[in-house]
């Protein structure tokens, strides 16, 4: 492999026992099962990224001087592997997981990682590791690349050294009773993130200050947190795990994107998904009033959330402050049902890609 100038091998290195895998209708749940492998690549100041390995998982030794540990300067990526019908296994849209990574890496200044190099490092990666796709309907392999800074230092600056890594997690189906909508805290107290801040870059902070706001839903029997903005706390944001779309007459709207929330891929492919139909899309700003004044004059239709992990998590109930809005008598609504059956359709291969959005892993 060429990068840049430099010529590049991944080397190998066998594990000596390979794991069992999960019997087939075994419980996968998500994220505490882990392949055989993983990828481990360092960089170093004046030299580079350089020696891409895939060795067996397992512990990494850091000092406990790393300055990952004390500063956070980490970032990372969420994607999936799929099983076809016809036992092929395809990527949904990697480029932009590579690509979101570097405006990441560029805000958090972690040095660039070219994207054919991560492109080729992955592929490597899942075809030794192909055979932990799960083929069970709705079932995958996550992807989880990450970037995190290593050098045995306590002062703050941005680091000299770095491991990019990629691990492998076969995982259930997010929805095992089918596609149920869940119940949303609007969260007013605390705030997230703020223009200028991180909050469009994937990072461990970001996740880190939304835990006391999901602390405050769980208590209130509530699965997830709507954020707003970080300024005067009216406009709508994202949701802990999720872009949130509303439809509000007819029309679909979402907040846009003004650095910071998440630009999601998933997103992203939901409302290309929706132009090509011919449903407006409005990216804009919207105020937590609006959404309670849509509901209270009988044109607040669906309340969706796109993701990785869900990919459209339809909304039942939202909750501001005393204020309880069911959403579509707590039933999925129209579109986001088409944006799920078209979305995981094409994943999973039941539908034509039309987009050109798929990746054959070979």
């Amino acid at each position: 492999m060429k990068v840049g100038n430099k010529e590049m091998e991944i080397k190998f290195t066998k594990a000596e026992v390979l794991k069992e895998k999960p019997a087939p209708g075994a419980k996968l749940g998500f994220g505490h099962i882990f392949t055989d492998y993983m990828l481990i690549m360092p960089y170093d100041e004046g030299k580079g990224w350089h020696d891409p390995e895939i060795k067996p998982y397992g512990n990494i030794e850091l000092s406990p001087a790393a300055m990952c540990l004390h500063y956070g300067q980490t970032v990372f990526e969420g994607l999936k592997a799929y099983r076809t019908a016809d036992n092929k296994v395809q990527l949904f849209r990697p480029e932009e997981n590579f690509r979101r990574l570097n405006r990441s890496n560029e805000r958090l200044v972690i040095p660039e990682l070219p994207e054919e190099l991560g492109m080729e490092c992955l592929m490597k990666l899942l075809e030794i590791e192909k055979d932990w796709v799960p083929s069970k309907d709705g079932e995958s392999l996550y992807i989880r690349p990450f970037i995190f800074a290593i050098d045995p230092f306590l002062g703050v600056k941005p680091g000299a050294q770095y491991y990019f890594m990629i691990i492998l997690s076969p995982s259930g189906a997010y929805y095992e009773s089918g596609l149920n909508p869940v119940n949303i805290y609007v969260e007013s107290k605390y705030v997230r993130a703020v223009r200028g801040g991180m909050g469009y870059a994937k990072t461990g902070g970001n996740y880190a200050a939304s835990l006391i706001g999901q602390d405050e839903a769980h208590k209130q029997n509530y699965s997830q947190v709507l954020w707003l903005d970080g300024v005067e706390q009216k406009y709508i944001e994202e949701v802990g795990a999720m872009n949130i779309f509303f439809v509000i007459d007819g029309k679909v709207v979402t907040p846009m994107l003004q650095g910071s929330i998440l630009p999601g891929i998933t997103r992203k492919s939901a409302i290309e998904v929706c132009k090509s139909k011919g449903i407006e899309v409005e990216e804009r700003r919207i105020t937590i009033q609006e959404i309670a004044d849509a509901y209270d004059a009988g044109k607040l239709n669906e309340v969706f959330g796109t993701g990785t992990a869900a990919v459209i998590s339809p909304v039942g109930h939202l909750k501001w402050n005393d204020k309880v809005m069911e959403i579509n008598d707590n039933k999925i609504g129209r579109i986001s049902q088409m944006l799920y059956d078209t979305m995981t359709g094409i994943q999973w291969g039941k539908i034509e890609d039309t987009f050109g959005w798929t990746v054959e892993v070979k």
